[in-house]
């Protein structure tokens, strides 16, 4: 479904949903969810933690909300987490944790936004009374400004036992965790059995208008239920937006292998074009991180070209910019995705 002229590649947030979702929307059964009496909220509630090995789940309006539902359900005032410096938490949420929380951030310098258990050492605070307390570790997967990687399995592991093996909470922040299942081989339920809670976003790679949901013990999933409720994310009759995010995890999921197919085939070609380069390594899931060379020009300005050729992407950084396939992305269009990354990468920078 791609707009006439153009090919949207700024994100798997700009899909829209098919007519078959609409469908489904416009039938959803809904009710009252601030009463507990929507039904299709409740159902979406109970599959998503029963998929992800939880005792209870939380529908929220976003991945954003999802995330601090989680922070003000595990933290207090003046304490601290730990995460990577280019998650999504501490780098798009504008400050949310500090701003929302009064929670600060320890940032840790992972490898595309997957760190080592032993990176953790001696990072904890609280022993003395100058000190911030830590509560949690955070984990982005896939990790956006890593490029999409996902995290192995096992890495994820050992720095969940390490975490809990001091007191600590473990919160996944898995807006594309289904891209991240696809491609490292894992279930939902193997990957969320070492976390404590876990966000997920219906409004990416799952083609949703909207929607996101937090999965924990029934808790902490209280808890996070009230702190949806502070944040203004009281929801009414949502059963039309939990009906798309019903109809998506029956439908969309497994065609994710399409869309990292499509990310692969553009960065193999893209990364052959003198002044671009790619670490084809990085390249696992729907996101493609692309340097420009210094010489050529700003990623501003390589963004700007490629809109007069039709092609949207986004800046990340002044020599970098992502593309990120999605199910709107027909591979059909790719060829004129490269022809168009061609074309302005032969042009000059002025």
């Amino acid at each position: 479904m791609v707009n006439v002229g153009r090919i949207d590649l700024r994100s798997d947030t700009v899909t829209r949903p098919t007519p078959e979702m609409r469908r489904v929307i416009a039938e959803a059964e809904v009710g009252d969810d601030m009463f507990g009496e929507d039904p299709t909220i409740n159902r979406l509630e109970q599959r998503v933690a029963e998929m992800l090995g939880k005792e209870a789940a939380v529908y929220a309006c976003s991945g954003i909300q999802s995330n601090q539902m989680a922070l003000r359900a595990h933290c207090s005032s003046g304490d601290e987490i730990l995460l990577d410096g280019s998650s999504h938490i501490f780098y798009y949420e504008q400050g949310a944790p500090a701003a929302l929380h009064g929670v600060t951030c320890r940032l840790i310098d992972g490898e595309g936004g997957i760190f080592r258990a032993d990176q953790l050492e001696g990072m904890i605070h609280g022993h003395d009374q100058h000190e911030s307390i830590t509560k949690v570790v955070c984990v982005e997967n896939t990790t956006n400004r890593g490029g999409g990687r996902p995290w192995p399995l096992q890495a994820f592991c050992e720095v969940a036992d390490w975490a809990h093996a001091r007191h600590l909470a473990v919160h996944v922040d898995g807006a594309r965790l289904f891209n991240a299942c696809q491609a490292a081989g894992y279930s939902p339920r193997e990957f969320c059995e070492f976390a404590d809670t876990v966000s997920i976003c219906f409004s990416k790679g799952l083609g949703c208008p909207m929607g996101s949901m937090l999965v924990g013990s029934r808790p902490m999933m209280a808890r996070a239920r009230r702190a949806r409720k502070l944040f203004g994310g009281g929801i009414r009759q949502g059963g039309m937006m939990a009906a798309s995010a019903l109809y998506a995890l029956e439908h969309n999921v497994e065609r994710l292998k399409d869309d990292h197919a499509h990310a692969r085939w553009l960065a193999e070609k893209i990364a052959r074009i003198p002044q671009l380069s790619i670490d084809l390594k990085a390249v696992a899931t729907n996101i493609v991180i692309i340097e420009i060379a210094q010489e050529w020009g700003t990623a501003d300005r390589f963004v700007e070209l490629l809109q007069r050729e039709g092609v949207l992407v986004l800046a990340f950084g002044r020599q970098k910019i992502r593309l990120c396939t999605h199910l709107d992305i027909p591979g059909d269009c790719l060829p004129r995705v490269v022809e168009a990354f061609q074309t302005v990468a032969a042009s000059s920078y002025d």
